[in-house]
């Protein structure tokens, strides 16, 4: 079952010089910063620390602090000190929206305390309405406020009218201002209509953010020196990341064995670099690139090398996960399956040594539900069978392969591993099944985009098409794209809390979901220069202090 576009973006050795005779000498490929510069970063920490306790009362500066620190990516060193503050401002949210005089003080605020898991009610916005219902037309002036709207509107949840309406409102407003005025202003609205923080990723966007943080406060330069520092700091720690992936890569030989699948370990890496960006979780990153990497390479096998017969034969094996029913597989399926298997035991070694819990059960049991998945797409196409575009979402979930990386994901962080919560995991919970829609339908959006698509591929749209004569491509899209935002309400629900599982893995299942764009956003060359362009300026571009 051949795919539409070859998941290709320019070839990895094209984006960096991968070591191969140099893999004994990292040192010389990608310098560490010095002990002086060490000593340095961690006197900016504490300058920035210190700011944060001395911002008293004010709750604006405060928030606008945080909002910056977001932004800049440096957030994962103040969690304490964000924390205290955000815990103060909820307590009083309620009486601060009723004196809005401060548009964007009230949805900053709200934007903020959504981000972090507080429910707040979007009822604070209800004052912005006049005796009419109407959002009031004097609000159109402030720029700034409704750039603060249009963000805040990112977190609604389902049945949220008045933030549909904010978030209508804003956009249209912005955009049409926008069409009249080109200056630095205009680029920064124009960035936030685009990229909107709440489904961007920090990390990403830092770099923009940095060149239109300026002001008179002192905090500000302080901030800016951190965080430029902080950038060379990170940088260094993925490049030696990707040394280590590349080398596992190439010590595993499933690239040379199976010539037919992709062979694009640094893309790979590019998931956990973005899902996961707090730089202590290095380990977890390598060790997530693993698994993320068999699911591509099972992919291909399903969709451009195996037969029916073959296939059936892979999916029982990887269902009974013993040595007999391996030993009817064709040789590359074997050596696919005992790359599998050694992954699957090495990280389950590695999270009962860490965390005392021993995940064999889950993982085997997320790769079986990934080739049963994967198997019925097969079993569709061979049969001509173009199923209803609700069936197809349903099994689509489950192959786009998010399950697999997220218990995956869950277990390598270890954190509020019980049998209640694994029981969850395995279940597939909404905040994994909101995400792995999202994919699913991206991918989808980007495989129609192709236009040598020869139909066999299958997707969403052509079941929706073929589901409802008549409708246009066009129509269609814009179909998806709707059932994608009203996939990310119920995904913001889920990020709320209370809810099971840690801040860790919750963030890194929205993260999943803001890299989705990025990797399924095709030019006409079946490449992705978006990321091409992220992964440059993360991993091989200095940030000059």
């Amino acid at each position: 079952m051949p795919r539409a576009h070859t998941w290709s973006i320019a070839k990895d050795q094209n984006l960096v010089s991968i070591p191969s005779e140099k893999d004994n000498h990292p040192s010389t490929e990608y310098p560490s910063p010095t002990n002086e510069f060490y000593m340095e970063h961690a006197q900016k920490l504490e300058e920035v620390r210190s700011v944060l306790k001395e911002v008293g009362e004010d709750t604006l500066e405060a928030l606008l602090m945080i909002d910056a620190i977001q932004r800049l990516g440096i957030d994962y060193h103040f969690h304490g000190e964000i924390e205290v503050v955000l815990q103060r401002l909820h307590t009083k949210f309620n009486t601060l929206s009723d004196c809005h005089n401060n548009l964007y003080e009230l949805a900053l605020g709200f934007r903020l305390l959504r981000q972090e898991g507080y429910y707040v009610s979007a009822d604070v916005f209800n004052n912005l309405k006049d005796t009419e219902g109407k959002i009031q037309e004097k609000l159109s002036e402030d720029i700034k406020g409704l750039m603060g709207l249009y963000e805040a509107s990112q977190l609604s949840i389902k049945g949220e009218d008045i933030l549909e309406e904010i978030g209508n409102f804003s956009s249209q407003l912005l955009n049409a201002w926008n069409t009249h005025n080109d200056h630095s202003q205009a680029r920064i609205v124009r960035n936030t209509l685009g990229h909107p923080h709440h489904k961007s990723l920090a990390r990403f966007m830092a770099k923009s953010f940095l060149s239109d943080f300026q002001g008179t406060d002192g905090w500000i330069n302080v901030f800016r020196e951190l965080a430029k520092m902080d950038f060379n700091v990170v940088k260094s720690i993925h490049q030696k990341e990707m040394l280590q992936v590349s080398k596992w890569w190439k010590d595993l030989g499933l690239a040379k064995e199976l010539k037919f699948a992709r062979n694009q370990p640094l893309k790979w890496y590019m998931w956990p670099l973005a899902v996961l960006p707090d730089p202590s979780l290095s380990e977890q990153r390598v060790e997530l690139t693993k698994p993320i990497s068999l699911v591509y390479i099972i992919d291909d096998i399903f969709d451009v090398h195996g037969t029916l017969d073959e296939l059936t034969l892979f999916t029982e094996a990887v269902n009974r996960w013993e040595y007999e029913a391996v030993e009817q597989l064709p040789d590359y399926m074997k050596i696919c399956f005992n790359a599998l298997n050694g992954i699957t035991n090495e990280i389950s070694s590695k999270v009962y040594n860490d965390h005392g819990w021993n995940p064999m059960e889950s993982l085997r049991k997320a790769w079986a539900c990934l080739c049963n998945a994967f198997l019925v797409e097969v079993k569709w196409f061979a049969d001509g069978h173009v199923p209803k575009a609700d069936e197809y979402l349903k099994n689509g979930v489950i192959s786009s392969g998010v399950h697999v990386v997220l218990v995956h994901m869950f277990f390598l962080l270890g954190h509020g591993i019980t049998k209640r919560n694994v029981d969850i995991l395995d279940d597939f919970p909404e905040i994994i099944s909101s995400v792995a829609k999202i994919l699913r339908l991206w991918d989808d959006l980007g495989s129609a985009k192709d236009e040598n698509q020869d139909g066999h591929d299958g997707s969403y749209l052509e079941c929706y098409m073929k589901e409802k004569p008549g409708t246009s491509i066009e129509n269609a899209r814009c179909h998806v794209m709707h059932t994608i935002s009203e996939t990310w309400k119920s995904l913001n629900n889920e990020c709320l809390a209370p809810n099971p599982f840690s801040t860790c893995f919750t963030k890194a299942c929205l993260n999943v979901a803001r890299m989705v764009p990025l990797m399924y956003s095709y030019d006409d060359n079946q490449c992705l220069p978006s990321l091409e362009e992220h992964m440059k300026s993360l991993v091989y571009e200095s940030v000059s202090s």
